[in-house]
């Protein structure tokens, strides 16, 4: 199954947070077959002074979306973040991994449940995840 990844850092030194969480992606979930450049934007949905970096990322695992966002909220926290989005409410981060979309034998897989949305529900409307996300597809097409 490939998994499509939003990551996104507005703290500390932001590409080194972005490393570290492609690299621990890779040690945990499986291979990465795909990475975008460095997407910078302002935040959304909340004041900062403070710029976002952002990537798209795409791994090839064996894992179900539901075990790979248990994966992802651990390397959260191992990174610092302590405190999750609640109701819309955003605010700065050292790390922020979304499950973008999951694709089992080419066709897009579709869920919402309590934990885990895919697609993701608001990636239409984020530049910051679709033009990375169109080249990551341009990479592996």
């Amino acid at each position: 199954m490939l998994i499509y990844f939003g990551i996104g850092t507005n703290l500390g030194n932001r590409e080194a947070n972005l490393r570290r969480a492609i690299e621990m992606l890779h040690e945990r979930v499986g291979e990465q077959l795909a990475c975008s450049s460095v997407h910078r934007s302002a935040p959304m949905g909340f004041e900062s002074e403070n710029e976002f970096a952002n990537i798209v990322a795409v791994y090839d695992t064996a894992y179900s979306p539901e075990e790979v966002l248990l994966i992802t909220q651990q390397i959260e926290r191992e990174m610092g973040r302590t405190q999750k989005s609640v109701n819309g409410v955003y605010h700065d981060r050292i790390i922020d991994i979304d499950l973008l979309q999951a694709i089992l034998n080419s066709k897009s897989i579709i869920q919402n449940s309590s934990t885990l949305t895919l697609p993701h529900p608001r990636m239409q409307e984020r530049d910051f995840v679709m033009i990375p996300l169109r080249e990551v597809e341009a990479i592996l097409n």
